[in-house]
């Protein structure tokens, strides 16, 4: 009951407090009023759990999360846009979560079938794609490779753990700092359409590169 209460508040306090995070047309981005509703969330749930007077607790924790969440949701809003307006024709494709930015590469623009080799036609976007990590730095990268489930899932678990980590080197050949960087491999385990079906395949053989502000 004291969280759902707390929530009540966090949510009053929010849509009152997001007049300032306007945008130049006049209305709120929705990232960033989205990052300061779930700041102002989590900010109210830990201060509720806090000692001493919970009502005050709640009130403080909901302004300094809702505040956190705009200037990440703005952060993400600037870095999508650059991304878009640098690597946005190669076949790419960007997510903005409002707490994270995923970057689709799907394996037609970047690998050859069955090989971890990335196509030398998209060493320059992914320059680009370093750049752009480079000028927002204060971020965590996961790169994430994915297979369809046709063959051996074994295979498919190396071979997505190697193109993975084949996305991570050139990022860090781009200059990216190796410790922002880390690279899994997810087979088959993940897709993200049916499998049952050729468009459905293809989707699912991809790399994601999922950027994460620091907090």
């Amino acid at each position: 009951m004291q969280v759902f209460k707390s929530s009540i508040i966090v949510l009053a306090i929010a849509s009152t407090g997001l007049a300032g995070c306007a945008t130049p047309e006049g209305g709120i981005g929705d990232k960033t009023k989205g990052g300061a509703v779930m700041g102002g969330i989590i900010g109210a749930i830990v201060g509720a759990n806090a000692g001493g007077n919970k009502k005050e607790n709640v009130v403080f924790g909901t302004a300094i999360g809702a505040t956190l969440g705009a200037v990440i949701g703005q952060e993400l809003d600037r870095q999508e846009e650059a991304l878009k307006n640098s690597i946005g024709g190669s076949g790419a494709t960007i997510t903005n979560t409002g707490a994270e930015l995923v970057v689709t590469l799907p394996e037609a623009i970047t690998f050859d079938t069955g090989s971890s080799v990335v196509r030398p036609d998209l060493l320059g976007d992914l320059n680009k794609l370093a750049a752009n990590l480079n000028e927002f730095d204060q971020t965590t990268v996961d790169v994430l490779g994915h297979t369809d489930n046709v063959g051996e899932a074994g295979f498919n678990q190396q071979l997505s753990a190697q193109r993975a980590d084949a996305v991570r080197i050139l990022l860090i050949n781009g200059g990216v700092a190796a410790g922002r960087l880390r690279a899994f491999g997810r087979g088959e385990n993940e897709p993200k359409a049916t499998n049952l079906t050729e468009e459905g395949r293809q989707q699912n053989r991809r790399v994601e590169i999922v950027i994460r502000p620091k907090v």
